[in-house]
């Protein structure tokens, strides 16, 4: 696998994208089975434990501690939670995703706070970043996942927050994001129960006239666009001005899943609609020649 994405990479980069390696972190796994279980896959990657900004990706994690958050009676359920967390994932709603992190931290945006109200409302921002690193996963080393997601950025408290050249902004590997998209696939984080509710947010429409009917389809421009029509595809992805991401899980069916994830940074990167359709098609292309 190493010296087939090692090929696909050099094609790439010859196709117009010089120096794509310097530009580029991915993780690429295979599966045996057609219902795996956590870490029964085997694979290649390239910079997957370098931590870069995850643009809207950071999004699968919050959901994820939403549900153990729900699991520890830390906050209440209801229909606005539940929409929010729906538009966070299916619509990558950066508003509904404010809304998550404040519930998630007990604080909320505002003007510049001072003195132990601005030293505890930096404690409870920092609390999902701490809930991860409990889980001990190697995977997890580095990140963090304590900033809301913007539209124009962030204003007052929220600037102030993001640190001196924005040192404390969200950060993950590609490395990190497989290990979390692995367990939500595979039931093994929080409980299974959670993990088909998340599922269930994640899923993705490779039909046509669904995401020619919805222009935010997180599928035209990403990974799933480079897939087979017949493909089952579970993502999220991250676009902006410097970034371009995507995290799947897809298969065909009766067929063992394949778990890609590509975080492409820069601004040719971010504007490179065919990138990450072309790395899905090759490297699915790449599995197919090899038996599954």
């Amino acid at each position: 696998m190493a010296s087939r994405l090692d090929s696909v990479l050099d094609q790439l980069d010859a196709e117009g994208r010089p120096g794509l390696r310097n530009s580029l972190s991915l993780t690429w796994i295979r599966y045996s089975e057609t219902s795996p279980e956590c870490g029964q896959g085997f694979g290649a990657g390239w910079e997957e434990q370098r931590c870069l900004y995850p643009a809207s990706v950071v999004k699968l994690f919050y959901a994820v501690a939403v549900e153990q958050w729900l699991q520890r009676d830390l906050i209440p359920d209801g229909d606005e939670l539940q929409r929010s967390l729906r538009d966070m994932i299916a619509d990558s709603s950066n508003d509904a995703t404010g809304l998550v992190v404040d519930l998630l931290s007990g604080t909320s945006s505002g003007p510049e706070l001072h003195g132990e109200r601005w030293s505890l409302w930096q404690r409870q921002r920092r609390l999902v970043t701490e809930w991860l690193s409990e889980l001990n996963w190697p995977e997890l080393e580095g990140i963090n996942c304590c900033q809301k997601t913007w539209g124009d950025g962030p204003y007052g408290r929220e600037r102030r927050f993001y640190g001196d050249d924005n040192a404390n902004r969200n950060a993950l590997s590609t490395a990190a994001t497989a290990r979390m998209l692995e367990a939500v696939m595979t039931g093994a984080v929080v409980s299974p129960p959670a993990c088909r509710r998340l599922r269930t947010l994640l899923d993705r429409s490779l039909d046509p006239a669904q995401r020619q009917a919805d222009p935010e389809n997180q599928v035209d421009g990403f990974l799933g666009e480079g897939l087979p029509g017949d493909c089952q595809l579970w993502s999220k992805a991250g676009w902006m001005s410097q970034a371009r991401h995507d995290a799947a899980w897809f298969h065909q069916p009766g067929q063992p899943p394949t778990l890609l994830v590509v975080f492409s940074t820069g601004t040719d990167r971010s504007k490179d609609q065919r990138l990450l359709p072309e790395l899905a098609r090759l490297l699915h292309q790449a599995s197919s020649e090899e038996g599954g």
